[in-house]
């Protein structure tokens, strides 16, 4: 068929008609993501997360130095939504083992020349990846409908007398953020 072509559609279904258009992801200062290789055999799979040696972790745009390593299973559905760092510097590595995470992260601070950028990442464990948050990046993640294991490394450790987790509602940057994408 040539582009002189046309499928003529009923006059309803042709005013109701759009296109999806597929921009460029919104890029934020200081966030990365990289692929992880999952090795799969018969028996299983293998996926190396990070390499370390003495200065930190290798191969990274940045450096890192892992003061924590936690994990984090979300329930079906769950929001957990949003926290920040700002009492102190703590960058994230963040990487979904097992489920699927929706992850939301936007850029707060106020002498970034991303400020108030968005960027929507969709993480599974099917194919793993990391991302990196740098401090002042408000994150948080809706798991999917089996569930989420999430991973993740930061360069502080976790004060439970003085936390460095503030948190804004699940909903400050809009609550259309965390609709069900139906089309």
């Amino acid at each position: 068929m040539t582009s002189d072509h046309k499928i003529k559609l009923d006059a309803s279904a042709a005013q109701a008609l759009t296109f999806e258009t597929y921009p460029a992801a919104p890029q934020i200062d200081g966030v990365w993501s990289h692929a992880l290789k999952k090795n799969r055999s018969e028996n299983g799979a293998f996926m190396e997360y990070l390499r370390l040696n003495e200065a930190g972790i290798q191969g990274l745009p940045a450096p890192l130095v892992p003061r924590q390593i936690s994990v984090s299973w979300a329930a079906a559905g769950r929001i957990n939504a949003f926290h920040i760092h700002v009492k102190q510097e703590q960058n994230e590595i963040w990487c979904v083992l097992g489920g699927q995470l929706t992850i939301w992260l936007v850029d707060c601070r106020a002498d970034s020349t991303t400020l108030n950028v968005k960027r929507k990442l969709v993480f599974s464990g099917e194919q793993p990846m990391m991302v990196h948050i740098p401090s002042g990046v408000a994150h948080g993640y809706r798991a999917g409908d089996a569930g989420a294991t999430l991973i993740y490394t930061m360069d502080a450790q976790f004060n439970i007398d003085d936390p460095n987790e503030g948190r804004l509602p699940w909903d400050f940057f809009g609550a259309e953020l965390w609709a069900e994408d139906t089309g």
